[in-house]
Formats: C-alpha cells, structure tokens, sequence
C-alpha cells in the first residue's frame, strides 16, 4: 500500500510495431506496475510508436506522476542482452515507418536543443548488478535513431530543462521475446521473467546507487 508521500517510478514501455502482435518492453512495464521497489512504487505507462505523439504522452505522464525516477524501455531487435544507454542524440532518422506512418529524415527531435544528452541512471552499477545476478547485460552506446531514441532525447531534455533536483532518467533496451524470435531464425531473444527480474534489478539499482561505478564500458565500433 502506497501514500501520497511514496516515492513514484515511471517506467514507459511502447506498443507493438512493425507488424509486431506484442512488444516486450510494454510486457514488462506492466508487469512491475504497482510494485514497490526500493521504497518506491511502479507506474507503467504504454507509449504509442509515433514520432511526437510519444513525446506527447511521456509529458503528460511526467506532469501527472512527478516521478523520482523514470526509466523508458524498448525493444532492440537482434540483442541478446539488457542494454542500458549511455547517449541519446537530437536526431530522427526512421529506417521504417512508425505507426502513424511517419518516417522523419534527418529531423531534430527538439529544434534548436542540444546534440545529445547522457542517462543519469547509474548504467555501469547495473550492469554489473545485472550479470552479478546471473542476467546477461551490457552498456549500449547508441540507441538507434527510431521512436526509443526519440523518447530518450525528450525525456533528458525535458528533464535538464525543469532542472528537476534529483530525478534521475534513461532508457533500457531490451531483446525480443522467444515468440517474437520464433518468426525469425538465428534472433537473439530472453524470457519474459527474465527480463522482468533484470528491469527490476536495474530499478533498484537506480534507486540506491548514487554514485556510478568507474570502470571501463566502452567500444572500439
């Protein structure tokens, strides 16, 4: 039971696409709605696969819940693990449509903003806190330039904009579920439970690490 004084997460996670009948990343957003973690409470709220109207919804999400943390996860298609962002870049370049049928070329997500902006969740402690537990995950350094990096780029920017003190945010990529890698031979994928107890690790991990680890993450390509 929460009161007005608990804490709140949000956790966003988006609806199908690209003729997708299920997106796991919506999947596991509700099933840790309503969960108390770390002292704090869950609140899953599905975004649509489209350029703008996504932003919109994450706003009034924002507005509504006034969140501590908030954490955004999408599917990365051919990734075989949970993959915390470092970086989202001002940019949409959609290789396919969105739902809407939008397909933006080399469009800013927020004119005249900056060129990027880094997650302030503690991306390196929880990957270490994720393989620590037996689940497989990695730091990404690109989160595409579809609809999750548009989320990702709003969220940061909205949140250095209100210089809200404390809230932390970012963006978790995660695989495609076995149902979904069925339809494609040789595609990575992971169980829904186990990516359920990887984001849920993740949340907690966010929520009482303050101080990111040092070590090295990074990439020669």
């Amino acid at each position: 039971m929460t009161t007005v004084d608990t804490p709140r997460i949000l956790l966003t996670g988006f609806e199908p696409f690209d003729q997708d009948s299920v997106n796991p990343s919506w999947e596991v957003a509700r099933a840790l709605h309503g969960e108390t973690i770390a002292g704090a409470q869950v609140h899953a709220v599905q975004l649509p696969c489209v350029f703008g109207a996504a932003m919109e919804v994450l706003d009034e999400a924002l507005a509504s819940l006034q969140p501590s943390l908030v954490i955004s996860l999408g599917l990365a298609g051919g990734r075989s693990e949970i993959t915390p962002e470092r970086v989202a870049i001002n940019i949409d370049d959609a290789r396919i449509p969105d739902n809407a049928g939008k397909q933006p070329i080399d469009a800013p997500v927020v004119d005249k903003a900056p060129a990027a902006y880094f997650s302030t969740l503690p991306i390196k402690a929880m990957v270490r806190n994720l393989r620590e537990a037996g689940l497989p995950a990695s730091v990404s350094n690109t989160a595409g330039t579809f609809v999750c990096n548009h989320v990702f780029y709003a969220l940061m920017h909205r949140l250095a904009r209100r210089a809200a003190p404390g809230v932390r945010g970012g963006f978790i990529h995660i695989p495609a579920l076995p149902q979904q890698a069925a339809r494609h031979p040789g595609m990575a994928s992971m169980a829904l439970e186990t990516q359920v107890a990887g984001i849920r690790e993740a949340i907690r991990t966010a929520m009482t690490v303050q101080q990111d680890l040092l070590e090295n993450a990074g990439q020669l390509h």
